[in-house]
Order: C-alpha cells, then structure tokens, then sequence
C-alpha cells in the first residue's frame, strides 16, 4: 500500500487498540502504543533509504528484506525497546509489542495483495509474491479509516465501538475482492476471443472496484496488454520484445539487472543511433496514457560499453533529459 495508506492503518490500529484494558487504562501506556503502531506500519517501508544509494538498488530491494519474516521480528523487537527505554522499562512489553507485532505483519500483509509484491517469504524463498487484488492506493480502505479516525478524534463515537466495525467490515471486503479477482481470472480465457492454450493471463487491480487491467503472456515472450471496463475485455497494446544483441548485453549492467529481479514482465526494445543503442526494458503491467512508465534503460556504445543508465519511475520526457544527464 501507499504511505498514506499505511498512516491511516498504524492510527486505525491505535484507536482499534483501546479494546485492550490494559492500554486503555493508562494514558501513558496508550501514548506507546498509539507511537508503536504508527512506526510499526511504516517501519518496513524504511528501505526508501537505499534511494540514497541509487534508484536501481531501491528497485531491487523494496520489500525486499524488509519485508522479510526475520524482519518482522527485528523491526517489532526494535520499536519496543526503543519506546520502553523511552516511556519506561515499567510499560508492559507484551501488551506494546503485540500491537507493534500486528501493525508490522498487518503492513507486510496487505502489501502482498498489490501489484508490486513482496518477498515475505524469505528466507525461505526471494520470490515476489504479488496477489494482484488491490491497487496500491484503494480508496475504499483509505476513506474508511479517515471517517473512522475523525470519529474517534472528533468524540462522535467510542473507540472500541468503531475500530472493531471498520476491521470487521475490511475483512470483509478483502474477501470480497479476492473471490472477485478469482472468479473474473477463471473467466478472461472465455472471453477472449483470441485466446490460446498456451496463454497466460495476468489481471491486475485499478483504481476503481470493477476496472482491471489485463497483461496476456504468449508463449514467444510477446505479451498483449488490455482491460476489463464495464464487463467487456479489450486488447489495447502489444508489446513485442526485441531479440537484438544490445538486449543480451544488458542483461550485463547491474542497473539491468536489478529491473529484471524484480519483474518477470519486462519486455525490451532497442534504438539504434550513431553512437551506439538505446535499449529500454518495460514492466508492461504498468500501462499510463499509452506508455510503461516503470524502465530500465541501458545507452551503450557501437561497442556495448555503457555510456548511462536509468532504472524507476518516469514519464518519456523526463526520461531522455535523465539519460542526456546521465551521457554529458
């Protein structure tokens, strides 16, 4: 989920936590965990940090170990003695780190149901695990916990009141979305009237409740991309992927392959100038206003030595002014 989103989530669990009678009782028990749970929902997010480093080391690792199962355990341990040694070692721990506990793992759960994905299965496994069942902002779940908050802020209602409704309600609409997403999976072959057995059919969420996109995978590594809009399936793109040498060249850079460690959906076409090739790799699951916004790009000479590079999120224009940055 966004940042927001996660915002929303550590303060929901805040209020969702006066249930508790022993945090409800002390004010400055309650003032910890209120602190925990907003940290908690956003420490696995402190990866941003490698931005410092390079976008391609931030690609390659968000939600990565930070996500990971050891993580978890390391990011609520942390937070707890930090607000212990600041509170009081006399705060009681198990009551705080379960409520950090649960806005951490609640953090690392629900982003497994983006696009994006996770590798919360390490370190057993570094595969990305991607549900593709909620946009990474949804504002059913943002909205919902901004009325919840002002509520409680506001006094309108008890918290023990609101907080057990809202997630209940949440539950709820998980569900629902996750036997929506399952039941239109199962039916896209049906509906595609140019569909082979070999295809593989990827649906990813939007922003509204009942749009998806469609990423249609063949077996010669093209790739068709469409939507789902008001109950009819439509191919809009294809994306056909250049086997020129540059392509396997840059498979070499370390920016190329930190793209490709993330994605299984990256699809390359090359240019060719004066000066060498242009070759850029595409995540086609991230179609806006006709292009794929999420690149690798590698510029190499006639020679295959690269000349500048570029991995992340950007619109065409602000692309080739990043790589004319990058070459001068």
């Amino acid at each position: 989920m966004d940042s927001g989103t996660h915002l929303v989530m550590g303060l929901g669990l805040a209020g969702l936590a006066s249930i508790d009678p022993v945090i409800a009782s002390d004010q400055t028990v309650y003032a910890a965990v209120l602190i925990g749970t907003v940290v908690g929902s956003q420490a696995p997010d402190f990866d941003g940090v490698l931005r410092l480093k390079s976008n391609a080391a931030y690609i390659k690792n968000h939600r990565g170990v930070s996500h990971s199962i050891p993580a978890i355990a390391i990011w609520t341990i942390a937070i707890t003695l930090m607000l212990q040694a600041f509170f009081g070692f006399s705060i009681p721990w198990l009551h705080l780190g379960g409520w950090v506990l649960l806005a951490v793992v609640i953090h690392v759960f629900t982003d497994l149901f983006n696009t994006y994905g996770t590798q919360a299965a390490r370190p057993f496994s570094e595969k990305w695990i991607s549900w593709n069942i909620i946009h990474i902002f949804d504002p059913v779940i943002f909205t919902s916990h901004l009325v919840a908050i002002l509520l409680w802020a506001l006094a309108v209602a008890d918290p023990r009141f609101i907080f057990p409704i809202l997630y209940s309600l949440l539950i709820v609409y998980y569900i629902w979305r996750t036997a929506a997403h399952r039941t239109l999976a199962r039916k896209l072959r049906t509906l595609d009237t140019d569909s082979r057995e070999s295809d593989r059919y990827v649906l990813i969420p939007t922003v509204s409740l009942y749009d998806w996109n469609v990423v249609k995978q063949r077996d010669d590594g093209s790739f068709i991309i469409g939507d789902f809009r008001r109950g009819k399936l439509r191919w809009v793109d294809r994306a056909r992927c250049s086997e020129h040498p540059a392509v396997e060249q840059s498979k070499n850079d370390p920016s190329i392959q930190s793209f490709l460690y993330f994605t299984s959906f990256a699809c390359a076409e090359v240019q060719e100038h004066s000066w060498g090739f242009e070759v850029r790799w595409s995540d086609v699951r991230y179609r806006h206003r006709k292009q794929y916004p999420f690149v690798g790009v590698l510029l190499m000479d006639s020679d295959y030595k690269t000349l500048g590079s570029y991995v992340g999120w950007l619109s065409d224009d602000r692309l080739q002014k990043r790589l004319r940055m990058n070459t001068y």
